[in-house]
């Protein structure tokens, strides 16, 4: 009940700031209407986080998993092919909490023998099998977004690229070369 009084008066408070636009500044405003009488905190969350997505930092490079489990990225532009490599970006997004879809455009020199992800995410490949794009939505804490691909056998070596996306905007480009020690 309180919630719908809320409303009322609010929008009362609007129509008349309307009447006296003149007199004062607009306002800005989100509205979200709700079938509940509560709007749930996702909701509040979702509402409190409509500012444009910006980058802090943007890097690429490899990821070593020690024994314990513990991850230490290196950023680089190349990458070993060893079979059980893992290769990815990792970005901080500035002042953002909240869910986050990002898109990602995965391209290589040339077809591997297979395509595979672990994590079951939107993922699909080019009718030419040399470009894959993952979707994943995500909740974020600390800002950062992050993937990493593993090297299996009958992974091309030679130039790639890495394409990140927020709301269908480019957000970070990669290039790096994937390189064997063997001649």
């Amino acid at each position: 009940m309180r919630m719908w009084a809320a409303t009322v008066v609010l929008t009362s408070s609007w129509l008349i700031a309307g009447v006296m636009a003149s007199i004062s500044k607009p306002i800005n405003a989100t509205l979200a209407f709700t079938d509940n009488a509560m709007a749930s905190s996702q909701s509040i969350s979702q509402l409190s986080n409509t500012k444009p997505i910006a980058v802090s930092k943007a890097e690429f490079g490899v990821l070593r998993v020690s024994l314990n489990g513990k991850g230490n990225f290196t950023p680089t532009t190349r990458v070993l092919l060893n079979q059980g490599g893992k290769y990815g970006w990792r970005i901080q997004l500035k002042d953002y909490k909240g869910e986050v879809t990002w898109r990602e455009v995965l391209r290589l020199p040339k077809r591997p023998e297979t395509w595979a992800t672990d994590d079951g995410e939107n993922f699909s490949v080019s009718k030419d099998g040399i470009e894959a794009v993952t979707k994943r939505t995500e909740l974020v804490s600390n800002g950062v977004i992050e993937n990493f691909w593993t090297i299996t056998p009958g992974d091309p070596g030679g130039k790639h690229t890495i394409q990140v996306y927020v709301d269908d905007r480019l957000i970070a480009a990669f290039e790096f070369e994937v390189i064997s020690l063997r001649s």
